[in-house]
C-alpha cells in the first residue's frame, strides 16, 4: 500500500496555495490534496462535462456566457448523481491516510471540492465552445 501512496503523491505533484499557521486542517488538506488533483484532472473533468453537456439536451452553445456558467454551478450543485460521480474522480487520487482524513470531514471538503471544480470549470467555459 505504501507504493500506491507514494506512486500517487509524486505523480499529483507539488501542493498548490499557501499553507499559514493559521491554516485550518481544512485549508491544509485542500492545498496540498484537493487542489493537485483537480488540477492533474483537469481534461477529464473537461471531457466528463462535455458529456454532460450533450446528454443533458440543453442549448448550452446558445446561452449567454451568465446563462452557461449558472449552468455549470447548477449542474454540479443539483445533479446529485453527476456530482458524486465528479467526487469519484478525485477521491480515487487520495492516498489512504488523505482518504482516512477525508471521511473525518467529508461533508466540509466535498463542499470544498465542489467549489474549486465549479471555480475550474467556469473560468474555462470558453474551451466548451472551442472543442465542440
Amino acid at each position: 500500500m505504501d507504493t500506491r501512496d507514494q506512486f500517487i503523491k509524486e505523480f499529483r505533484g507539488e501542493m498548490l496555495g499557501t499553507i499559514n499557521p493559521q491554516s485550518t486542517t481544512d485549508e491544509f488538506f485542500q492545498n496540498q490534496t484537493l487542489r493537485p488533483i483537480l488540477k492533474l484532472q483537469n481534461d477529464l473533468f473537461l471531457e466528463v462535462f462535455k458529456n454532460y453537456i450533450a446528454k443533458s439536451k440543453t442549448d448550452f452553445f446558445g446561452f449567454s456566457i451568465e446563462k452557461k456558467l449558472q449552468f455549470i454551478e447548477n449542474s454540479i450543485q443539483r445533479d446529485i448523481k453527476f456530482r458524486n460521480s465528479l467526487k469519484g474522480i478525485v477521491i480515487g487520487l487520495l492516498t489512504l491516510e488523505e482518504y482516512s482524513r477525508y471521511i473525518l470531514n467529508s461533508s466540509a471538503l466535498n463542499k470544498r471540492m465542489m467549489a474549486l471544480l465549479i471555480e475550474r470549470l467556469k473560468s474555462q467555459v470558453q474551451l466548451f465552445e472551442l472543442q465542440l
